[in-house]
């Protein structure tokens, strides 16, 4: 059979979208139903998932998140695919939406109050995009070197977000708008490490345009306080799993 390795963050993850992955570190928040696990079963393929909830491309490359190996390590050399969602952590992109998302009295408290203005602060958002390429483009490197025979694809993020001028509450346009900003630039960060570094893009952010989480037919969540038993706030739903499994699927 053959072998593929899924890395990634919490957008690959699937935190909520019961059930939980058999043994799968409860923190990670990896799914069974995820879209690794969905591509796996269809195509028949023997599937490694080290996917993890608020991974970084550090933690794919050389760091160890909670006790778990850097992601890179899942690699032998046999794959025949490999799939990565990573670097809106980088960016600070979900937290920054999770934080626009917080009443204000909240957003004032001392503790908090200067994180949330870091995150909602656009200059440091560009700064952090910045940054994000060259890291993406050492995930990219790393992946082909250590998975040569491997069709690696870059899996970007679904889109989140509604239009220019199409209300998300509770954000404020202001910070609707610098989440599109974050995750727009992301995008084509992405693609263009992708393609920099020989590695292919499934365009799960262009897919879902209009099935953002405030549409009708949404594929990923509202923010909102996470509840047991369901996808967790800002992430994909059961649908948007499903939907990026077949962009995956009709690339291979």
């Amino acid at each position: 059979m053959n072998r593929y390795v899924a890395l990634g963050c919490s957008m690959a993850a699937g935190p909520g979208v019961r059930p939980r992955a058999a043994g799968a570190p409860r923190l990670s928040g990896r799914s069974a139903r995820n879209y690794p696990h969905l591509v796996a079963e269809r195509v028949s393929l023997e599937l490694v998932d080290v996917t993890f909830s608020g991974a970084t491309t550090a933690h794919v490359l050389t760091d160890r998140q909670r006790g778990a190996a850097p992601q890179i390590a899942a690699l032998d050399g046999s794959e025949s695919l490999v799939t990565v969602t990573i670097g809106g952590n980088d960016v600070g992109y979900l937290p920054l939406l999770m934080a626009a998302s917080l009443p204000r009295i909240v957003r004032r408290l001392p503790l908090l109050g200067a994180r949330i203005s870091e995150l909602l602060d656009r200059e440091a958002r560009d700064r952090a995009l910045e940054d994000v390429f060259d890291s993406l483009c050492a995930v990219g490197r790393v992946l082909r070197e250590r998975a040569p025979r491997a069709r690696v694809f870059f899996v970007d993020c679904l889109t989140v977000l509604p239009a220019t001028g199409v209300p998300a509450p509770p954000l404020s346009a202001a910070d609707a708008d610098l989440g599109r900003h974050v995750a727009a630039t992301l995008e084509r960060l992405t693609a263009d490490a992708a393609a920099a570094t020989g590695c292919e893009v499934v365009g799960a952010a262009a897919a879902s345009r209009h099935h953002h989480a405030w549409s009708t037919e949404p594929w990923t969540t509202r923010s909102g306080v996470p509840l047991p038993g369901r996808p967790a706030p800002l992430h994909p739903n059961d649908a948007g799993m499903r939907a990026v499994a077949q962009l995956v699927l009709s690339q291979l």
